[in-house]
């Protein structure tokens, strides 16, 4: 059973969205603003965070900075604040994905579920993929290229992920855009160009000709070793 911890100070919302939770097997527990969420997080070891901006003591992304200093659980974040500005900011600061308020709930439960299941490491898997490029850190969500880290924002590491975990295997634009921006995105495939373009001057050795990070035209993407 997996622990979600609820962060927000809106009764209706929290009181449906541990309803939810509890209904699916999840463990739930809610705090009402960020110095509560922090304690919790730090002692209760969720594996997962849902989590309003707008809370009564501080902003939701000083709790994102919080909890990062201590732990890699996948943060999920509400808010009702639209701009790109903002967004961009929130999964900068460590946030792994950001649902807009009003939501719905099949579509936050999606990626919820699609959040712990990138966090945990595949059946087998000891946590280590090397290629001749770089290593790939499953477990400790870190890329090392020769003598140094390379940083990653959010999205960058839940596309590389995806791909890691299936090596060899054509990965569809569709099926991967529904994972790594969740169920309401399938055709925006110009995302995938940008972050996957972003990910070869990362990573490749040549990004102009990859060996590992794969273009199949017209279908997906592919990650070989």
């Amino acid at each position: 059973m997996h622990r979600v911890l609820v962060v927000d100070d809106e009764p209706p919302l929290v009181r449906a969205l541990l309803i939810n939770l509890r209904a699916r097997r999840y463990e739930a527990e809610a705090a009402p603003d960020g110095e509560s969420a922090l304690r919790l997080a730090a002692e209760w070891h969720p594996d997962a965070v849902i989590l309003d901006l707008g809370l009564p003591d501080m902003d939701g992304a000083e709790v994102i900075r919080g909890i990062r200093g201590r732990s890699r659980v996948p943060i999920l974040v509400l808010s009702a604040r639209h701009t790109s500005d903002e967004k961009v900011a929130v999964l900068d600061a460590g946030a792994d994905d950001y649902v807009t308020k009003p939501f719905g709930m099949d579509e936050l439960l999606a990626r919820l579920r699609a959040a712990v299941r990138r966090a945990e490491p595949a059946g087998g898997d000891v946590g280590l993929v090397e290629t001749a490029t770089f290593t790939i850190d499953l477990v400790g969500k870190k890329v090392h290229r020769s003598d140094r880290d390379v940083r990653l924002t959010p999205t960058e590491w839940h596309l590389l992920e995806v791909l890691v975990r299936n090596p060899g295997r054509l990965v569809g634009r569709r099926e991967l855009l529904q994972e790594v921006w969740g169920p309401a995105y399938g055709k925006e495939t110009n995302y995938l160009r940008v972050y996957m373009a972003q990910l070869r001057r990362k990573l490749e050795a040549d990004p102009s000709h990859p060996r590992h990070l794969i273009t199949e035209p017209g279908m997906g993407y592919r990650f070989e070793r």
